[in-house]
C-alpha cells in the first residue's frame, strides 16, 4: 500500500490493530500530509517499532523526479516522474498565474492513455498502468511544495487533466482527490477540484451520484459526431448523444455547471458552423468553453488555427451568450503540453 492514499479511518484502524493509543494516528498523519516526510525514521515522534510496523505494509514515496523545468518567469513547472520500471514516466504541471493569487497543478492518473486521442502526445504514446491514488498525490504535493518554496503559498487549485482518462479510474482518482480536499492533505473546496473526461458515460453517472462537490470538465474538441470519432476514437463507443444524456444526469444531480474543453485545430474544428454547434451544444450546461489552441505537438497530424481564426470563434461563442476564454500557451520552451516530456524522454 501507499501511506499517501490511506485515510485517517484506515490509519486510526491500523493504530488500533498495532495496539497504539488513538493519538498515534493524529500525529501520523501529520508526518504524512503535513510534513509530508519520505523517510519512516523522520517521524521521530512514533516509536521505532511502530515505523518498521509501518514500513513493513506500506511505503511513503513511489514516485521519483526525473526532471524539472521551469518556465515563464517561474510561473509554469512541469515534473517528470518515474516509477519503479524504466518505462513508468509520469508528468505534471504546476501553472501559477500572473497575478499570483491562482495556483493550479495538473496531474495524471495514468502512464500513457488507452484513448489514443489523435491530437494529443499522450494518445501517440500508448498505455501503460493506471496510477495508484498515492502517486496522484504525490504530484500536488511536489507542486504544492514548488508553490510555497516561491512565497506564493500552498495550491488554490487541482486539475486531473494531465495524462491519461480519470473516469476509467475513479477510484483512485476520487480517493486522491477526497485527500485534495480533506484538512489534513490539501483542504481544497470541492469546487477547486477537477475532473476532466473525455466522455465516459459510466464514469460521469459514477462522479454524480459519489456525492460529491467536484467539478466536471468535458474535453468536447468537436461538437459534431463524425469529426469528434475522426479525433478521439472513444467517440465511437460513445456517441455524443450518450455522453450528453449522461452530463444532463450529472448537472441535475449534482447541482454544478459545467465546463467545456475545446482544442482547436486548423480545418478540423474552428469554423464559424463549428462554434454555433459547439454554442447551441453547451449553452444549457452554463455556458463556458475554454478553447486552447493545440499545441505543435512532434508528429501530430493537425495544427493550431491562426490568431484571427481564434478569434473569430471566440467571438462567435460569446456572441451566441457563452464564456469563451482563450487559454494561453504557457511553458512550450519546457514540453509542458501533456504528454510531450515523456515522448521526448523515450525519444519519440
Amino acid at each position: 500500500m501507499h501511506w499517501l492514499e490511506a485515510t485517517p479511518d484506515e490509519i486510526a484502524a491500523f493504530m488500533r490493530d498495532a495496539g497504539q493509543p488513538a493519538f498515534r494516528a493524529k500525529q501520523a498523519l501529520g508526518w504524512l500530509h503535513g510534513k509530508r516526510v519520505a523517510r519512516f525514521d523522520d517521524m521521530v515522534n512514533l516509536p521505532a517499532a511502530l515505523r518498521s510496523a509501518m514500513a513493513s505494509v506500506g511505503r511513503l514515496r513511489a514516485l521519483h523526479e526525473l526532471e524539472r523545468r521551469d518556465a515563464d518567469d517561474g510561473l509554469t513547472a512541469k515534473w517528470l516522474f518515474r516509477g519503479d520500471a524504466e518505462e513508468d514516466l509520469v508528468e505534471s504541471v504546476l501553472i501559477v498565474e500572473k497575478r499570483r493569487t491562482r495556483r493550479t497543478v495538473c496531474v495524471s492518473c495514468m502512464i500513457g492513455c488507452p484513448l489514443a486521442c489523435a491530437f494529443c502526445a499522450t494518445g501517440q504514446g500508448g498505455f501503460g498502468r493506471n496510477l495508484a491514488a498515492g502517486e496522484i498525490i504525490e504530484q500536488a504535493y511536489a507542486a504544492d511544495a514548488q508553490a510555497r518554496a516561491q512565497g506564493d503559498g500552498g495550491l488554490t487549485h487541482v486539475v486531473f487533466m494531465g495524462m491519461g482518462e480519470p473516469l476509467l479510474t475513479l477510484d483512485a482518482v476520487l480517493r486522491a482527490a477526497d485527500t485534495f480536499a480533506d484538512p489534513t492533505g490539501l483542504g481544497l473546496s470541492g469546487r477547486h477540484i477537477t475532473i476532466s473526461t473525455a466522455g465516459v458515460p459510466d464514469g460521469i453517472r459514477r462522479l454524480a451520484e459519489s456525492g460529491r462537490t467536484y467539478r466536471l470538465a468535458l474535453s468536447l474538441h468537436a461538437a459534431d459526431q463524425r469529426v469528434r470519432e475522426k479525433i478521439m476514437p472513444i467517440a465511437k463507443r460513445h456517441p455524443l448523444p450518450e455522453v450528453i444524456t449522461a452530463l444532463e444526469k450529472f448537472a441535475e444531480t449534482a447541482s454544478r455547471d459545467i465546463t467545456f474543453e475545446y482544442c482547436l485545430m486548423k480545418g478540423v474544428n474552428d469554423s464559424l458552423d463549428d462554434a454555433r454547434r459547439v454554442a447551441a451544444l453547451t449553452k444549457p450546461f452554463g455556458g463556458r468553453v475554454n478553447l486552447i489552441p493545440m499545441n505543435g505537438v512532434a508528429g501530430a497530424a493537425y495544427t493550431p488555427p491562426s490568431p484571427s481564426a481564434i478569434r473569430r470563434f471566440q467571438e462567435e461563442l460569446e456572441q451566441a451568450g457563452l464564456s469563451a476564454p482563450v487559454r494561453m500557451e504557457k511553458g512550450a520552451d519546457i514540453g509542458a503540453a501533456c504528454g510531450q516530456l515523456r515522448a521526448e524522454r523515450r525519444g519519440r
